[in-house]
């Protein structure tokens, strides 16, 4: 995603290939069509408890292409959206401003990660607790992800990730 600069009011302008991207990564039959089952497939280890007819709600076009998504999204600024955070709250669903510890591991779980020890936790979380206090914030969540983004975390200038 591309974050416009200046007012923060702007939004964030979408590229047609990240919107290319999304789409292949919920494409799981790689039919270049999505439907319900497609996004209940990548999205139940989050959202566990979401119906199918809130899947079908989501994907409700017979044809849904990558065109579709494209048409749904380019002329749409997204503004005062931070898809951080979003993506926080699925991991903190009680809003504490922390990760819950029961929550990362029935997530992990529901990847196929297997029953998580108290052990496996402890690595977890100390691994994406930057700020050593114990516990996963928003902005710990915020720098793991960014962790990889650039290559050389000395090059601040570095616009994008590395070729």
């Amino acid at each position: 995603m591309s974050k416009n600069k200046g007012d923060s009011q702007q939004g964030i302008k979408i590229t047609r290939e990240e919107v290319e991207s999304a789409f292949n990564f919920f494409d799981v039959s790689g039919k270049g069509v999505l439907r319900p089952k497609d996004l209940k497939a990548r999205l139940s280890a989050f959202y566990p408890n979401m119906t199918n007819k809130e899947y079908r709600f989501l994907i409700s076009e017979p044809n849904f292409t990558v065109d579709t998504l494209w048409n749904l999204l380019e002329n749409n600024n997204i503004t005062n959206f931070d898809p951080v955070k979003e993506a926080f709250k699925v991991y903190d669903p009680q809003d504490t401003g922390f990760v819950e510890p029961a929550v990362l591991e029935g997530i992990m779980s529901r990847m196929g990660y297997g029953e998580m020890t108290k052990e496996d936790m402890d690595v977890l979380i100390k691994t994406a607790d930057i700020d050593g206090d114990g516990k996963i914030s928003l902005d710990d969540f915020r720098n793991m992800l960014n962790f990889n983004k650039y290559p050389n975390a000395d090059n601040k200038d570095n616009a994008g990730p590395s070729e």
